[in-house]
């Protein structure tokens, strides 16, 4: 047996032995499974391999969400008993002869028998629809990579669509609303999903969690109205050897366009309601009877209203036989055949129009490789970009130094000495330092930014601290002139709401250097703002920004020998990502990690509450402030929206001071209040003045009231879970345990996946990986945030890609910096074209 067979047989017995708690690999069976696919599709030996690879991890990555033992009980069974008839199927060495689901045969009804009134017809074979086969004989195997056969042509690929035939200015116009302006933006508008008519199920062998692709004949249609007002559209489907119903939420529009007699092809899980088969909101297309009868895998598109599944195909099929073929090959062809990997256009024509199960993994294989080298290529060179400038070396005594760690309260964590330590032998060398300092909620991240602006400033420059709210710059402010100004160190505070008056002192002060240390928000980056000798820029919560304002400000920094402002860069978050995904991810920064708490922090207490078990926490919060603590309740608007029935921090507000606490002292703060009334509500609370604070998202970062144990969090769904941490992190600051309270009633499957990830972890390192895990790449980093190209295909947590992709673009970057030899001049115009929307990370 495989190794990857192997390792997942022992993964499902340990999971039985350990009575289905989903807890046999770290991280829940999930994650194991999106590590172990890729490496069991490169083992499989043959068509029913790769058909058990594909079945066992849609079951497995649902494995979490299944409900009760009896369910996962049968899950891991099927799979283990599956897993021995492979083992048996592969020592007898003879492949098994293909396999037809029969026809059932009419059964002729008795002269005398008639239907009863109102019963329904016995489900009877349909003569128009072909049958449904079980996989038969394998396919052949994919072809070999071939080169391509014609001569590129870019300018032709970068034509508009209307080119093509059959496109006009109309459907020119709706592909441009999918992304796809030019014949080469086509080429790379990949299906989201496939009908494969290979491998189609019998009705009649479907099972409960199944993730499959049936065809059929539509019975009956209906639409009804459920006790809660919504509409439920019910359509049950045979393909003669049974049937099953299929259900659509309030899509009421489907009774027109389905209808009885119709042939469909439905894709998506079989669930199961009052112990019958159903597929809840199946994805669902018009079956054609040609990829049936030739048993082909069929791509199914994005769509915009206007254009249709037919259309985009036949659209597809003329762009991919007259352009695939041209198409510049970018890789080297030494890095395509040490990966083994196949030729541009063969890939583009395979993710489209596959021929088989494996050719498409070997194009998305193939396709997935260009993404994460391009981002690792590009990486290479900013690194090497932001290295070859000259830097200001800063170097403090430590003597400069001792004051602050003696006027200290407490002792640094070994971990933050450590980090310290990284950032002060980067500051004192001439090369730019550029670090990332990532730690969870609470490691103490404030100090070392302290220490690294105080050993700036001690060597004879100034440093700025820009973050992304107005709170969060005054939380650093009252904090770091506590710490620094008694030093003999000058600070100021910029921002939109300081008074016109107090700005231009402040500009004077930096432009002079009178003022040696600022912290502000966007305003430090106003042109009106010059600093005397910025020599160091930490920027905090660096995902909040864009990549121009991180430069805005790098670019008051001192000029140095080549006219270049080059000040050392300390860019600081709080969503911590894996260290080996952000070495790769952030491949031009070096990487500090705060993975050490301060003592005496206790793990904050999570609960998930329905909307109906509020009153619960409301009484909870009175027993905590009876005991002298304090609370926070964060809604997620200022105002009620029409839209979004959510809670409402203004009217919430009144309503809990009036109804629920009239008794206690509530604050208020959100977003549109002026700075002062701002500063007033948190005073006020910081001083114990009021038991509540009502907020929105404004407090989800830097504040700190050490005597505040309990946060409500309502609509909670409505919150990405690294938002929802960090909200989280507000309590706990103190002597006492806190508690975190999340009121929501699950709106869909991912919400409910983020609130119980909360529940039962406060590790944020683990709940990036969830957030990750649930959101993917392109909103967990947020592209035109971030610097980071749009990866279409590729997953930022296929590690083992991802450092083959990284060792290879070392490899290039090695022996040819500039792109400049005539093999690579194809892949320096994909690589400027990958970036060009994605600007600077750094």
């Amino acid at each position: 047996m495989q190794r990857s067979f192997k390792r997942l047989e022992r993964v499902l017995t340990l999971e039985a032995e350990q009575g289905y708690k989903n807890k046999a690999v770290v991280g829940g069976i999930r994650q194991f499974v999106m590590y172990w696919v890729e490496q069991a599709r490169n083992e499989a030996v043959d068509e029913l391999d790769r058909v058990f690879i594909e079945q066992a991890a849609d079951a497995l990555l649902e494995y979490g969400r299944l409900p009760g033992i009896e369910a996962r009980t049968k899950t891991i069974q099927s799979l283990l008993q599956n897993l021995q008839k492979r083992e048996t199927r592969l020592a007898d060495q003879q492949p098994p002869p293909p396999v037809r689901s029969p026809r059932p045969e009419r059964k002729p009804q008795p002269a005398a028998a008639k239907p009863a009134v109102n019963a329904k017809p016995t489900p009877e074979p349909d003569d128009d629809l072909p049958a449904v086969a079980t996989p038969a004989e394998p396919p052949p195997a994919a072809p070999p990579p071939q080169e391509p056969t014609s001569e590129p042509d870019p300018a032709g690929l970068a034509q508009s669509v209307t080119h093509l035939k059959g496109v006009g200015p109309k459907i020119g116009g709706l592909l441009e609303k999918l992304g796809a302006g030019t014949i080469a933006d086509l080429l790379y508008l990949f299906p989201r999903r496939y009908d494969d008519y290979t491998l189609m199920k019998p009705i009649n062998q479907l099972r409960y969690g199944d993730q499959v692709t049936i065809i059929g004949t539509i019975w009956e249609v209906r639409a009804r109205r459920t006790r809660t007002n919504q509409v439920i559209v019910q359509a049950v489907i045979s393909d003669g050897t049974g049937s099953i119903q299929a259900n659509w939420f309030n899509q009421s529009w489907l009774v027109e366009k389905l209808h009885s007699g119709m042939q469909v092809v439905l894709s998506g899980k079989v669930d199961q309601y009052l112990g019958r088969l159903i597929m809840p909101s199946p994805e669902w297309e018009a079956m054609e009877l040609e990829p049936l009868r030739t048993r082909r895998i069929v791509p199914i598109y994005p769509l915009t209203e206007g254009l249709n599944g037919n259309k985009i195909r036949e659209i597809m099929r003329t762009a991919v036989a007259q352009w695939a073929k041209r198409v510049p090959e970018p890789l080297p062809k030494t890095i395509r055949q040490s990966q083994n990997l196949y030729s541009l256009s063969q890939s583009l024509q395979q993710i489209h129009f596959p021929d088989s199960q494996q050719a498409l993994h070997e194009a998305r294989r193939r396709l997935i490789f260009d993404e994460l080298f391009l981002l690792q290529l590009g990486m290479q060179r900013k690194r090497s970009e932001w290295r070859s400038q000259p830097g200001i070396p800063l170097q403090a005594p430590d003597e400069a130094i001792q004051p602050f760690y003696d006027a200290l309260p407490f002792a640094l964590t070994s971990a933050q000495q450590r980090v310290i330590a990284e950032i002060m032998a980067d500051m004192a060398r001439d090369v730019p330092m550029n670090r990332l300092l990532q730690g969870d909620v609470g490691a103490g991240k404030t100090i070392i930014a302290a220490v690294a602006m105080l050993g700036a400033v001690q060597a004879g420059a100034q440093a700025a601290l820009m973050a992304p709210t107005e709170i969060l710059a005054e939380q650093h402010f009252r904090s770091l002139s506590h710490q620094l100004e008694p030093l003999g160190i000058t600070t100021a505070l910029l921002t939109g709401s300081v008074p016109t008056a107090t700005k231009e002192r402040i500009y004077a002060g930096l432009a002079n250097g009178d003022i040696q240390v600022a912290i502000g928000t966007h305003a430090l980056i106003q042109n009106t703002v010059t600093f005397s000798r910025l020599g160091l820029v930490v920027i905090d919560e660096q995902h909040r920004f864009g990549v121009e304002q991180r430069g805005a400000l790098r670019s008051k920094g001192v000029e140095t020998g080549n006219g270049i402002p080059n000040p050392h860069l300390l860019v600081m978050s709080a969503t911590p990502i894996p260290r080996t995904l952000a070495l790769s991810l952030y491949g031009d920064l070096d990487l500090s990690i705060l993975d050490e708490m301060p003592p005496g922090r206790q793990e904050i207490r999570t609960h998930w509450l329905q909307s109906t078990e509020r009153e619960r926490a409301y009484a909870f919060v009175r027993r905590q402030i009876a005991e002298g603590r304090q609370a926070y309740v964060i809604y997620p608007l200022v105002e009620e929206s029409e839209k979004i029935d959510v809670g409402a921090a203004v009217s919430e507000y009144e309503r809990l001071q009036t109804e629920v606490f009239p008794d206690l002292k509530l604050g208020l703060i959100h977003g549109r209040l002026r700075a002062d009334e701002k500063e007033a509500a948190m005073s006020a609370f910081n001083q114990g003045e009021t038991n509540i604070l009502v907020a929105t998202s404004v407090i989800e970062v830097g504040v700190d009231v050490p005597n505040a144990t309990i946060i409500i969090i309502e609509d909670a769904n409505r919150f990405g879970l690294a938002q929802l941490h960090q909200f989280r992190g507000r309590v706990g600051r103190g002597a006492h345990q806190s508690y975190c309270i999340l009121i929501a009633d699950s709106s869909s499957p991912e919400a409910e996946e983020r609130l119980q990830a909360l529940e039962q972890t406060n590790d944020g390192f683990v709940l990036a990986e969830k957030d990750l895990e649930i959101r993917g790449p392109g909103q967990f980093f947020g592209r035109r945030q971030s610097g980071i190209p749009e990866l279409k295909l590729a997953s930022l947590l296929d590690m083992e890609t991802l450092q083959q992709a990284r060792a290879a673009a070392e490899t290039v970057f090695t022996t040819d910096p500039t792109l400049a030899a005539p093999e690579h001049q194809y892949l320096k115009e994909r690589i400027a074209q990958f970036w060009e929307d994605a600007g600077d990370i750094s």
